[in-house]
């Protein structure tokens, strides 16, 4: 669909575009197919929005943006030379930088004017470019908005209002001749400012005082206050117009003396071409994968070891949602690490739906079924399933600690910790990781400045109450911080570069990571070194159901490369209550240490077992049952026991007015080692409760507006815009000899009852298509171009080219029906 004459607004200039220039426009902005336009005039109504033009201009790059804020400070239309100096100036200074300058931005404005233009930011041809209407007033300098330029009102816009008089009496300073109006009056200065030659003559004469007041505003702002009495510098400025009044107290400097003043430039330092990400180090690769594995694996034990913590029932919710600042706590002690890590861990295991709350009226956070199948997992498909779900999250843990908008603080797992902007600074950033050389490890300042030219007005993204970590900087920017601190210690990146794993993760798929993984990963240990004091010694990871044993049986002391357990009579007993014999755990050390079970450990777990279950509690309100008297004798003599509110039912009997629970955890702080047992009298085995959530979804994504439709969606909506543009400018017969009863172009055709009757009859005899008003069952009408295949029973089934598929329509809904001419055919 090509046109001859150049376009006249917005919508002519989508009409002249290709269908893959269409989709391209719709793939960039899809809020604009949220439903799908009508037709290309609505298409251009909803691009040229407020809401659409803001949400384009933040997706823009810095050159793209400045080239905008150009058009925005340029005559409207603007021809390509006059946009092209107004970036590079007019070349009168800074010699060999300004040609270097000026040559590369001839080279990249091209590109950043099809960027504004595939956005529909920018139409026309080059000599007559124009800005949309919305974009310029948004970018156009105004005393509410100041323009990134720095630059101010034209002469016209700062002078409207401005009495005749004044104006001669300016005119007459500067050496014009007068004129006979004051619409002469302002084009004769603002020719004059724009005049080099005779601008630069009527700077010679100013005072030194007065350029350097030029000095000051040309940059912007441009406004500057005065006294009712200025000093002659300003008086001198004032005077000839240099600065035009806004107000009694308030001068502004006029755009076009402020450009003379710049040699022609909108911009300070326009940036053309992308900051380069530098290195901060340089790193053996096979060194960065090793370190990154290594990391990897410590990621994996830390969330198996969460999920281990809250096994039983984690911690309650917060009445406003999340975690307290307690239960947080808890957990960064538990796992060795800093609160603000913890975050990260619980976050990412929620995130990764490994995590929920469970539901109950006393609601919890508890291990999912997922967990258990994640823990089958081989190690490298669990670290690629923590990774994948880390890239799509919206989840930013970085905010725990700061307040919302409204003050209140941020929690872990809290229901405002969602920034939409996440997952794509967080892909952005692995991206730039990825075009260095392998081992690379990036400047982060370098790589912030490259984040910030690529997407400069997304910044302010973030409420201002809204502070944690990296308090004062922008949104991106912390983001980033975050990304490479996450990164790290997700094994993504090792020693501050990028590792191959990571780099198969993000082009080929977890498959593929998960292949480069596996030979860094250490394979599981199926032994520990038992010492005589009273430890054992990982020397590296543990298979599963060793790990899960030896973590019954002993306490962790220690953890790095090798994991050291320290056997206790606490945890020996914990081993008994949940089942084993003293029988069963002497067999188990020997099988699985590679030094002999030291002695001083064989008789720990005998000494235990020897007294493991000696008392008995069971519930009454509560009762102690031993056979050994003295040993009852020993308890009631004991002053610990006075809270327990014990008494002999008989020799062997006590009575407490505790509850079993209670009972049976103070007998143990007093040294002794009961066990528990049922109404029947056998004894009860305590094994760690395995609590989990009903099936959880891990949460999802936050959307950063619409998503982006694929490509079958695409073609279908550019059809239907297309097919909906012709039946609103299709050409109609004329059938009627009284011109006035034409029906006007864009609305609905009129048509009788019978008369629409006949010509849908005649039309699917003929095979021809029509074109119809068509009013649906909500009350919403549109027009159609419908070629008619059946018509009975009052109804018309056709082939809808606005659709693109075949439909039956009720005739009473149909409003008219015209014949299309000969050429009007879709």
């Amino acid at each position: 669909m090509g046109t001859t004459t150049p376009p006249r607004t917005l919508a002519e200039a989508l009409r002249a575009r290709g269908d893959e220039s269409l989709a391209g426009l719709l793939r960039a902005r899809p809020d604009l197919l949220n439903p799908v336009p009508n037709d290309i005039t609505q298409l251009a109504t909803r691009a040229g929005t407020r809401a659409s033009v803001v949400r384009a201009l933040e997706h823009l790059d810095r050159f793209a943006l400045q080239t905008a804020e150009a058009l925005a400070v340029a005559p409207d239309p603007a021809p390509y030379d006059t946009l092209l100096s107004l970036l590079t100036g007019d070349g009168l200074d800074d010699g060999d930088q300004r040609d270097d300058a000026g040559a590369a931005i001839t080279a990249a404005l091209p590109g950043a004017l099809s960027t504004l233009r595939e956005q529909a930011l920018v139409w026309g041809e080059d000599d007559r470019l124009r800005l949309v209407r919305t974009a310029r007033e948004l970018l156009a300098p105004s005393p509410q908005h100041p323009s990134p330029t720095g630059l101010g009102p034209t002469v016209s816009e700062a002078t409207a209002g401005m009495s005749p008089g004044r104006l001669q009496e300016i005119l007459a300073a500067t050496g014009l001749p007068a004129t006979h109006d004051p619409v002469s009056a302002v084009a004769a200065l603002a020719a004059l400012f724009t005049d080099r030659t005779r601008m630069a003559e009527l700077l010679d004469t100013a005072p030194v005082e007065a350029l350097s007041v030029l000095d000051r505003l040309v940059w912007g702002p441009p406004y500057g206050e005065v006294t009712p009495n200025p000093t002659p510098p300003v008086k001198w400025l004032r005077d000839r117009g240099l600065l035009l009044p806004v107000s009694t107290r308030t001068v502004v400097l006029p755009r076009e003396a402020a450009l003379h003043l710049r040699a022609g430039r909108a911009h300070r330092v326009p940036e053309p071409v992308p900051p380069v990400v530098g290195a901060a180090a340089e790193r053996d690769p096979q060194a960065v994968d090793k370190a990154a594995a290594g990391q990897a694996f410590t990621a994996l034990s830390t969330v198996e070891e969460l999920l281990k913590l809250w096994n039983g029932g984690g911690p309650a919710i917060l009445r406003a949602g999340g975690l307290s600042v307690r239960e947080l706590k808890r957990a960064a002690n538990s796992l060795d690490v800093t609160e603000p890590i913890a975050a990260f861990w619980i976050e990412l295991t929620y995130g990764a739906g490994l995590l929920a709350t469970d539901g109950e009226p006393d609601e919890r956070y508890a291990p999912t079924p997922a967990s258990d199948e994640w823990l089958d997992l081989s190690a490298e498909d669990r670290w690629t399933h923590l990774a994948t779900a880390w890239l799509a999250a919206t989840r930013t843990p970085g905010l725990v600690g700061g307040q919302d908008a409204k003050g209140r603080a941020l929690s872990a797992l809290g229901p405002e910790l969602d920034r939409s902007a996440a997952p794509d600074v967080r892909r952005r950033v692995l991206a730039l990781f990825a075009e260095l050389p392998p081992g690379t490890a990036p400047d982060a300042e370098t790589l912030l400045r490259r984040l910030r030219w690529e997407r400069p007005l997304r910044g302010g993204a973030t409420p201002p109450a809204a502070t944690g970590p990296g308090e004062g900087a922008d949104l991106r920017s912390r983001l980033a911080l975050w990304t490479l601190n996450e990164a790290e210690l997700l094994g993504i990146t090792g020693r501050g570069a990028l590792s191959s794993q990571a780099r198969a993760l993000l082009d080929e798929g977890p498959g593929a990571a998960a292949a480069r993984l596996a030979p860094l990963i250490p394979e599981p240990l199926d032994h520990v070194l038992l010492q005589a004091d009273l430890t054992a010694v990982a020397p590296g990871p543990l298979e599963r159901p060793l790990a899960e044993t030896l973590s019954v049986l002993a306490d962790v002391e220690s953890k790095g490369g090798a994991t050291v357990y320290r056997f206790t009579p606490g945890s020996v007993r914990r081993a008994l209550d949940a089942g084993q014999a003293a029988a069963d755990l002497h067999a188990f050390l020997a099988a699985h240490s590679r030094t002999p079970v030291p002695q001083p450990l064989s008789y720990l777990i005998d000494d235990v077992a020897r007294r493991h279950g000696h008392l008995r509690i069971g519930s009454a309100s509560a009762y102690v049952r031993c056979d050994d008297e003295a040993v009852l004798n020993e308890i009631l003599a004991d002053r610990r026991s006075t809270g327990l509110r014990l008494r002999r039912l008989a020799p062997t009997v006590l009575a407490s007015q505790a509850d079993p629970g209670s009972l049976l955890e103070a007998l143990r702080d007093m040294g002794y080692a009961p066990a528990a047992e049922s109404a029947e009298g056998d004894v009860l085995i305590t094994r760690a409760g395995a609590r989990r959530t009903p099936p959880r979804t891990p949460p999802a994504p936050v959307p950063e507006g619409p998503p982006v439709p694929d490509d079958t969606l695409l073609g279908a909506a550019v059809r239907a815009i297309r097919a909906g543009d012709t039946a609103a400018t299709v050409i109609r017969k004329d059938t009627s000899d009284d011109p006035s009863s034409a029906t006007p172009a864009g609305s609905l055709p009129r048509t009788t009852p019978a008369e629409t009757l006949a010509t849908v009859q005649a039309a699917a005899m003929t095979g021809s298509a029509v074109w119809i008003g068509y009013v649906n069952a909500d009350g919403a009408a549109s027009q159609r171009v419908i070629a008619p295949v059946r018509v009975e029973g009052g109804f018309v089934t056709a082939y809808d080219h606005t659709a693109d598929e075949v439909r039956t329509y009720p005739l009473h809904r149909i409003t008219g029906v015209a014949e299309l001419a000969e050429d009007g055919k879709p």
